[in-house]
Protein backbone atom coordinates (compact mmCIF):
# COMPACT_ATOMS: atom_id res chain seq x y z
CA UNK A 1 0.00 0.00 0.00
CA UNK A 2 1.30 3.48 -0.89
CA UNK A 3 1.60 5.56 2.27
CA UNK A 4 1.66 9.38 2.32
CA UNK A 5 3.12 11.25 5.28
CA UNK A 6 3.63 14.89 6.05
CA UNK A 7 7.38 15.37 6.57
CA UNK A 8 8.52 16.19 10.08
CA UNK A 9 11.08 18.74 8.92
CA UNK A 10 10.80 20.97 5.87
CA UNK A 11 10.78 24.72 6.34
CA UNK A 12 11.87 27.51 4.05
CA UNK A 13 11.96 30.99 5.51
CA UNK A 14 10.28 33.64 3.38
CA UNK A 15 8.19 36.75 3.76
CA UNK A 16 5.10 36.47 1.57
CA UNK A 17 3.76 33.36 -0.17
CA UNK A 18 3.74 34.15 -3.89
CA UNK A 19 3.50 31.54 -6.63
CA UNK A 20 6.29 31.25 -9.16
CA UNK A 21 5.24 32.98 -12.38
CA UNK A 22 5.67 31.32 -15.77
CA UNK A 23 7.83 33.34 -18.14
CA UNK A 24 5.95 34.63 -21.20
CA UNK A 25 8.43 33.94 -23.98
CA UNK A 26 8.10 35.19 -27.52
CA UNK A 27 9.96 32.15 -28.87
CA UNK A 28 7.88 29.58 -30.74
CA UNK A 29 9.50 26.85 -28.63
CA UNK A 30 11.66 27.07 -25.53
CA UNK A 31 13.23 25.12 -22.68
CA UNK A 32 14.96 26.51 -19.58
CA UNK A 33 16.81 24.32 -17.07
CA UNK A 34 18.40 25.23 -13.78
CA UNK A 35 21.56 23.16 -14.22
CA UNK A 36 22.52 23.21 -10.55
CA UNK A 37 19.30 21.65 -9.25
CA UNK A 38 17.88 20.00 -12.38
CA UNK A 39 14.64 21.99 -12.09
CA UNK A 40 12.95 22.82 -15.39
CA UNK A 41 11.92 26.47 -15.19
CA UNK A 42 10.19 26.78 -18.54
CA UNK A 43 8.77 24.49 -21.21
CA UNK A 44 7.04 25.68 -24.36
CA UNK A 45 6.54 23.15 -27.16
CA UNK A 46 9.70 21.65 -25.70
CA UNK A 47 9.20 18.16 -27.15
CA UNK A 48 8.25 19.17 -30.69
CA UNK A 49 10.80 17.91 -33.26
CA UNK A 50 11.81 21.10 -35.11
CA UNK A 51 14.47 22.11 -37.63
CA UNK A 52 17.47 22.92 -35.40
CA UNK A 53 19.65 24.77 -37.92
CA UNK A 54 23.25 25.11 -36.72
CA UNK A 55 22.31 24.25 -33.14
CA UNK A 56 22.53 20.59 -34.26
CA UNK A 57 26.29 21.09 -34.61
CA UNK A 58 26.40 20.56 -30.85
CA UNK A 59 25.78 16.87 -31.49
CA UNK A 60 28.71 16.69 -33.88
CA UNK A 61 30.86 18.42 -31.28
CA UNK A 62 29.79 16.05 -28.51
CA UNK A 63 30.74 13.05 -30.63
CA UNK A 64 34.06 14.67 -31.55
CA UNK A 65 34.80 15.26 -27.85
CA UNK A 66 33.89 11.62 -27.16
CA UNK A 67 36.31 10.47 -29.86
CA UNK A 68 39.11 12.56 -28.33
CA UNK A 69 38.35 11.81 -24.68
CA UNK A 70 36.11 8.73 -24.32
CA UNK A 71 34.23 8.48 -21.04
CA UNK A 72 33.78 4.71 -21.28
CA UNK A 73 37.44 3.80 -20.83
CA UNK A 74 38.05 3.02 -24.49
CA UNK A 75 41.07 4.31 -26.37
CA UNK A 76 40.74 7.66 -28.17
CA UNK A 77 40.28 7.50 -31.94
CA UNK A 78 41.15 11.17 -32.50
CA UNK A 79 43.46 13.79 -31.02
CA UNK A 80 43.35 17.57 -31.21
CA UNK A 81 46.62 17.48 -33.18
CA UNK A 82 45.38 15.08 -35.86
CA UNK A 83 45.06 16.55 -39.36
CA UNK A 84 41.99 15.83 -41.49
CA UNK A 85 41.51 16.31 -45.26
CA UNK A 86 38.74 18.37 -46.83
CA UNK A 87 36.54 16.58 -49.35
CA UNK A 88 34.79 18.23 -52.28
CA UNK A 89 31.49 17.50 -50.53
CA UNK A 90 32.55 19.46 -47.45
CA UNK A 91 34.06 22.27 -49.53
CA UNK A 92 30.75 22.70 -51.40
CA UNK A 93 28.88 23.78 -48.28
CA UNK A 94 27.97 27.47 -48.29
CA UNK A 95 26.51 29.67 -45.58
CA UNK A 96 28.75 29.99 -42.52
CA UNK A 97 32.10 28.39 -43.36
CA UNK A 98 35.83 28.41 -42.65
CA UNK A 99 36.36 28.78 -46.43
CA UNK A 100 38.13 25.44 -46.59
CA UNK A 101 39.07 23.81 -49.90
CA UNK A 102 40.35 20.41 -50.97
CA UNK A 103 43.97 21.48 -50.71
CA UNK A 104 43.63 22.09 -46.97
CA UNK A 105 44.68 19.69 -44.23
CA UNK A 106 43.21 21.00 -40.98
CA UNK A 107 44.08 20.29 -37.36
CA UNK A 108 41.21 18.90 -35.32
CA UNK A 109 41.59 21.70 -32.75
CA UNK A 110 41.11 24.29 -35.51
CA UNK A 111 38.07 22.40 -36.78
CA UNK A 112 36.52 22.41 -33.31
CA UNK A 113 37.00 26.18 -33.05
CA UNK A 114 35.74 26.53 -36.58
CA UNK A 115 32.50 24.83 -35.62
CA UNK A 116 32.04 26.51 -32.23
CA UNK A 117 33.11 30.09 -32.98
CA UNK A 118 32.57 30.39 -36.73
CA UNK A 119 29.67 27.91 -37.10
CA UNK A 120 31.54 26.41 -40.03
CA UNK A 121 29.35 24.07 -42.07
CA UNK A 122 32.47 22.83 -43.86
CA UNK A 123 34.37 22.28 -40.60
CA UNK A 124 31.50 20.24 -39.17
CA UNK A 125 31.42 18.12 -42.32
CA UNK A 126 35.18 17.46 -42.16
CA UNK A 127 34.87 16.24 -38.57
CA UNK A 128 31.91 14.08 -39.54
CA UNK A 129 33.71 12.39 -42.42
CA UNK A 130 36.75 11.86 -40.22
CA UNK A 131 34.64 10.09 -37.59
CA UNK A 132 32.18 8.28 -39.87
CA UNK A 133 32.43 4.51 -39.93
CA UNK A 134 31.89 4.51 -43.69
CA UNK A 135 33.68 7.78 -44.37
CA UNK A 136 30.56 9.72 -45.38
CA UNK A 137 28.69 12.55 -43.71
CA UNK A 138 25.43 10.67 -44.24
CA UNK A 139 26.85 7.67 -42.40
CA UNK A 140 27.93 9.92 -39.52
CA UNK A 141 24.43 11.41 -39.38
CA UNK A 142 23.07 7.91 -38.75
CA UNK A 143 25.60 7.51 -35.94
CA UNK A 144 24.43 10.86 -34.51
CA UNK A 145 20.82 9.68 -34.41
CA UNK A 146 21.72 6.48 -32.59
CA UNK A 147 23.97 8.26 -30.08
CA UNK A 148 21.34 10.92 -29.42
CA UNK A 149 18.82 8.26 -28.45
CA UNK A 150 21.38 6.66 -26.15
CA UNK A 151 21.72 10.03 -24.41
CA UNK A 152 17.94 10.24 -23.92
CA UNK A 153 17.28 12.60 -26.83
CA UNK A 154 14.22 10.83 -28.18
CA UNK A 155 12.98 13.60 -30.48
CA UNK A 156 16.15 14.02 -32.52
CA UNK A 157 17.12 12.69 -35.93
CA UNK A 158 19.89 13.79 -38.25
CA UNK A 159 20.47 13.90 -42.00
CA UNK A 160 23.76 15.81 -41.82
CA UNK A 161 26.33 17.06 -39.35
CA UNK A 162 25.69 20.79 -39.45
CA UNK A 163 21.96 21.50 -39.54
CA UNK A 164 21.78 22.28 -43.25
CA UNK A 165 18.03 22.16 -44.11
CA UNK A 166 17.09 18.58 -44.96
CA UNK A 167 14.21 16.19 -44.47
CA UNK A 168 14.71 14.30 -41.23
CA UNK A 169 16.95 16.94 -39.61
CA UNK A 170 14.99 17.54 -36.41
CA UNK A 171 15.63 18.21 -32.71
CA UNK A 172 13.40 19.23 -29.83
CA UNK A 173 14.26 22.07 -27.48
CA UNK A 174 14.39 19.63 -24.56
CA UNK A 175 16.83 17.43 -26.48
CA UNK A 176 19.07 20.43 -27.14
CA UNK A 177 18.90 21.23 -23.42
CA UNK A 178 19.89 17.66 -22.56
CA UNK A 179 22.79 17.91 -25.00
CA UNK A 180 23.98 21.22 -23.58
CA UNK A 181 23.86 19.76 -20.08
CA UNK A 182 25.96 16.79 -21.19
CA UNK A 183 28.52 19.00 -22.94
CA UNK A 184 28.97 21.11 -19.82
CA UNK A 185 29.04 18.16 -17.42
CA UNK A 186 30.98 15.59 -19.43
CA UNK A 187 33.58 17.83 -21.08
CA UNK A 188 34.57 20.70 -18.76
CA UNK A 189 38.01 20.90 -20.39
CA UNK A 190 36.48 21.57 -23.81
CA UNK A 191 33.62 23.75 -22.63
CA UNK A 192 35.66 27.00 -22.38
CA UNK A 193 35.93 26.94 -26.19
CA UNK A 194 32.27 28.00 -26.32
CA UNK A 195 33.10 31.30 -24.62
CA UNK A 196 35.69 32.32 -27.24
CA UNK A 197 34.43 35.41 -29.03
CA UNK A 198 36.77 35.34 -32.03
CA UNK A 199 38.78 32.88 -34.09
CA UNK A 200 40.81 33.90 -37.13
CA UNK A 201 41.74 30.64 -38.80
CA UNK A 202 44.10 31.77 -41.55
CA UNK A 203 43.94 35.57 -41.54
CA UNK A 204 42.47 35.60 -45.03
CA UNK A 205 38.73 35.79 -44.30
CA UNK A 206 38.02 38.63 -41.85
CA UNK A 207 34.29 38.51 -42.69
CA UNK A 208 33.85 35.41 -40.52
CA UNK A 209 35.94 35.60 -37.37
CA UNK A 210 33.37 36.47 -34.66
CA UNK A 211 31.23 34.25 -32.47
CA UNK A 212 27.53 34.88 -33.20
CA UNK A 213 26.42 34.30 -29.59
CA UNK A 214 25.05 37.74 -28.67
CA UNK A 215 25.32 37.26 -24.89
CA UNK A 216 29.03 36.57 -24.50
CA UNK A 217 30.03 40.22 -24.18
CA UNK A 218 27.20 41.40 -21.90
CA UNK A 219 28.77 40.53 -18.54
CA UNK A 220 25.81 38.40 -17.40
CA UNK A 221 27.76 35.15 -17.02
CA UNK A 222 27.00 33.79 -20.49
CA UNK A 223 29.66 31.34 -21.70
CA UNK A 224 28.04 29.20 -24.43
CA UNK A 225 26.80 27.44 -26.48
CA UNK A 226 25.52 27.78 -30.11
CA UNK A 227 23.34 29.94 -32.33
CA UNK A 228 21.35 28.75 -35.32
CA UNK A 229 19.43 30.26 -38.21
CA UNK A 230 17.70 29.12 -41.37
CA UNK A 231 14.63 30.56 -43.10
CA UNK A 232 12.71 27.44 -42.02
CA UNK A 233 13.82 27.43 -38.37
CA UNK A 234 14.06 31.16 -37.70
CA UNK A 235 16.68 32.40 -35.26
CA UNK A 236 17.56 30.15 -32.32
CA UNK A 237 20.07 29.84 -29.53
CA UNK A 238 21.25 27.16 -27.11
CA UNK A 239 22.77 29.19 -24.30
CA UNK A 240 24.14 28.90 -20.82
CA UNK A 241 25.07 31.40 -18.15
CA UNK A 242 26.59 31.09 -14.70
CA UNK A 243 26.18 33.54 -11.83
CA UNK A 244 27.70 32.58 -8.50
CA UNK A 245 27.09 28.88 -7.90
CA UNK A 246 24.06 28.69 -10.19
CA UNK A 247 24.09 27.82 -13.89
CA UNK A 248 21.13 28.10 -16.23
CA UNK A 249 20.74 26.40 -19.63
CA UNK A 250 18.19 27.76 -22.07
CA UNK A 251 17.06 26.95 -25.60
CA UNK A 252 14.89 29.13 -27.85
CA UNK A 253 13.91 28.96 -31.50
CA UNK A 254 11.59 30.60 -34.01
CA UNK A 255 12.66 34.18 -33.37
CA UNK A 256 12.15 36.56 -36.28
CA UNK A 257 15.57 38.26 -36.24
CA UNK A 258 19.01 38.13 -34.69
CA UNK A 259 18.12 41.20 -32.62
CA UNK A 260 14.94 39.58 -31.30
CA UNK A 261 16.93 36.44 -30.45
CA UNK A 262 19.48 38.48 -28.50
CA UNK A 263 16.82 40.39 -26.58
CA UNK A 264 14.79 37.28 -25.71
CA UNK A 265 17.85 35.34 -24.58
CA UNK A 266 18.92 38.17 -22.29
CA UNK A 267 15.38 38.44 -20.87
CA UNK A 268 15.39 34.72 -20.06
CA UNK A 269 18.77 34.87 -18.31
CA UNK A 270 17.74 37.84 -16.19
CA UNK A 271 14.40 36.21 -15.28
CA UNK A 272 15.94 32.86 -14.35
CA UNK A 273 18.51 34.39 -12.00
CA UNK A 274 16.41 37.19 -10.51
CA UNK A 275 13.15 35.34 -9.91
CA UNK A 276 14.59 32.14 -8.39
CA UNK A 277 17.16 31.41 -5.73
CA UNK A 278 18.71 28.26 -4.41
CA UNK A 279 18.04 27.60 -0.71
CA UNK A 280 19.74 25.08 1.54
CA UNK A 281 16.91 23.24 3.31
CA UNK A 282 18.41 20.32 5.25
CA UNK A 283 21.68 18.48 5.69
CA UNK A 284 22.27 14.90 4.71
CA UNK A 285 21.45 12.63 7.65
CA UNK A 286 18.44 14.69 8.76
CA UNK A 287 15.49 12.51 9.79
CA UNK A 288 12.47 13.60 7.76
CA UNK A 289 9.78 11.12 8.85
CA UNK A 290 9.16 7.55 10.03
CA UNK A 291 7.76 4.58 8.13
CA UNK A 292 5.89 1.56 9.41
CA UNK A 293 7.75 -1.76 9.40
CA UNK A 294 6.21 -5.18 8.73
CA UNK A 295 7.36 -8.06 10.95
CA UNK A 296 10.44 -6.33 12.28
CA UNK A 297 12.02 -6.03 15.71
CA UNK A 298 10.90 -2.38 15.65
CA UNK A 299 7.52 -1.08 14.45
CA UNK A 300 9.00 2.06 12.82
CA UNK A 301 12.12 3.05 10.92
CA UNK A 302 13.43 6.57 10.49
CA UNK A 303 13.61 8.07 7.00
CA UNK A 304 16.51 10.42 6.43
CA UNK A 305 18.13 12.42 3.65
CA UNK A 306 21.18 10.73 2.22
CA UNK A 307 22.59 14.01 0.84
CA UNK A 308 22.20 17.72 1.55
CA UNK A 309 18.92 19.09 0.19
CA UNK A 310 18.83 22.36 -1.73
CA UNK A 311 15.74 23.67 -3.46
CA UNK A 312 15.15 26.25 -6.14
CA UNK A 313 12.38 28.56 -4.96
CA UNK A 314 10.84 31.85 -6.10
CA UNK A 315 12.63 34.80 -4.50
CA UNK A 316 9.24 36.39 -3.75
CA UNK A 317 8.27 33.63 -1.34
CA UNK A 318 7.84 29.89 -0.78
CA UNK A 319 5.45 29.55 2.16
CA UNK A 320 3.07 27.76 -0.18
CA UNK A 321 5.37 24.77 -0.47
CA UNK A 322 3.71 21.36 -0.36
CA UNK A 323 5.77 18.34 0.68
CA UNK A 324 5.00 14.76 1.59
CA UNK A 325 6.79 11.48 2.13
CA UNK A 326 5.65 8.59 -0.05
CA UNK A 327 6.53 4.93 0.43
CA UNK A 328 5.11 1.50 -0.30
CA UNK A 329 4.45 0.05 3.12
CA UNK A 330 4.48 -1.25 5.68
CA UNK A 331 8.07 -1.99 4.71
CA UNK A 332 9.08 -5.62 4.99
CA UNK A 333 11.88 -6.36 7.46
CA UNK A 334 14.80 -6.90 7.39
CA UNK A 335 15.88 -3.39 6.43
CA UNK A 336 19.52 -2.39 6.10
CA UNK A 337 20.73 1.02 7.17
CA UNK A 338 20.97 3.19 4.05
CA UNK A 339 18.34 1.28 2.06
CA UNK A 340 16.36 3.66 -0.19
CA UNK A 341 12.79 2.96 0.94
CA UNK A 342 10.85 6.21 0.43
CA UNK A 343 10.72 9.52 -1.42
CA UNK A 344 10.25 13.10 -0.33
CA UNK A 345 7.96 14.77 -2.89
CA UNK A 346 8.14 18.58 -2.97
CA UNK A 347 5.79 20.76 -5.01
CA UNK A 348 5.80 24.46 -5.81
CA UNK A 349 3.15 26.00 -8.04
CA UNK A 350 4.27 26.39 -11.68
CA UNK A 351 7.39 24.32 -11.05
CA UNK A 352 7.76 20.58 -11.59
CA UNK A 353 7.71 18.45 -8.48
CA UNK A 354 11.02 17.44 -6.95
CA UNK A 355 11.51 13.86 -5.76
CA UNK A 356 14.29 13.16 -3.27
CA UNK A 357 15.14 9.62 -2.14
CA UNK A 358 14.96 8.87 1.57
CA UNK A 359 16.94 6.08 3.21
CA UNK A 360 16.60 4.08 6.40
CA UNK A 361 18.52 5.76 9.21
CA UNK A 362 19.00 2.48 11.06
CA UNK A 363 18.86 -1.24 10.42
CA UNK A 364 15.73 -3.17 11.41
CA UNK A 365 16.09 -6.92 11.78
CA UNK A 366 13.27 -9.38 11.21
CA UNK A 367 11.23 -9.96 14.35
CA UNK A 368 11.47 -13.22 16.31
CA UNK A 369 8.72 -15.89 16.44
CA UNK A 370 6.73 -14.05 19.10
CA UNK A 371 6.94 -10.80 17.15
CA UNK A 372 5.61 -12.54 14.07
CA UNK A 373 2.72 -14.01 16.09
CA UNK A 374 1.84 -10.60 17.47
CA UNK A 375 1.93 -9.08 13.99
CA UNK A 376 -0.33 -11.80 12.59
CA UNK A 377 -2.69 -11.47 15.55
CA UNK A 378 -2.90 -7.75 14.95
CA UNK A 379 -3.97 -8.33 11.34
CA UNK A 380 -6.69 -10.74 12.51
CA UNK A 381 -8.00 -8.23 15.04
CA UNK A 382 -8.14 -5.51 12.36
CA UNK A 383 -10.10 -7.77 10.03
CA UNK A 384 -12.50 -8.92 12.74
CA UNK A 385 -13.28 -5.38 13.87
CA UNK A 386 -13.51 -3.91 10.37
CA UNK A 387 -16.96 -3.96 8.70
CA UNK A 388 -17.23 -6.10 5.56
CA UNK A 389 -13.79 -7.60 6.20
CA UNK A 390 -12.63 -10.31 3.86
CA UNK A 391 -12.53 -13.83 5.31
CA UNK A 392 -9.07 -15.35 5.60
CA UNK A 393 -9.05 -18.87 4.22
CA UNK A 394 -6.48 -21.61 4.53
CA UNK A 395 -4.68 -22.50 1.35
Amino acid sequence: MIRHLAPLILTIASAVPVAAQTFDTRASAAYVLDHSTGVVLLEKNADDPLPPASMSKLMTLYMAFEAINPLNGQDPILTVDDVLPVSQHCMDYTGSTMFLDTTDRVRVEDLLRGVIVLSGNDASCVLAEGLSRNGSEAGFAQQMTVRAQQLGMMNSSFANSNGWPAAGQRMSMRDLGILADRLITDYPTFYPLFAEQAFDYDGEHPANTQNRNPLLSLGIGADGLKTGHTSEAGYGLVGSAKQGDRRVIFVITGMESAQARAEEAERIVNWAFRQFSQRDVARGGTRIAEAEVWMGEQPLVGLMLEQDLSLLVPVSGANGIDAEVVYNGPIQAPIAQGDAIAELVIRLENLPETRVPLVADTAVASGGFSSRLRTAAGVLVERINAPDAEILEAE
